[in-house]
């Protein structure tokens, strides 16, 4: 099984493999897990100071946040899955 990477911004990369969650910042619980992994330490921050549109949850417990439209990031996602299909 190959290892798929999905660009989360500004040249960031994510395994689509292991992404269980994209979703908005904006709702008290998305914002109480991001404080819990920082807390912990498993938060990863890929905004370079920008603001936060996108937070990935992957299946290690690791969070991260990115620059990126959460719609943007899934599209990539999807776009990814479909051309590797095709070269099967």
């Amino acid at each position: 099984m190959s290892t798929k990477l999905i660009n989360i911004g500004f040249g960031n990369m994510v395994s689509a493999n292991r992404i269980v969650a994209i979703v908005a910042p904006e709702s008290a619980p998305i914002k109480r897990i991001i404080q819990e992994a920082r807390e912990r330490g498993t938060l990863i921050d890929a905004t370079y100071g920008r603001r936060t549109r996108a937070v990935i949850i992957a299946d290690s417990g690791h969070v991260v946040l990115s620059a990126v439209q959460p719609e943007t990031v899934a599209h990539r996602m999807v776009s990814k899955e479909q051309v590797i299909e095709e070269d099967e």
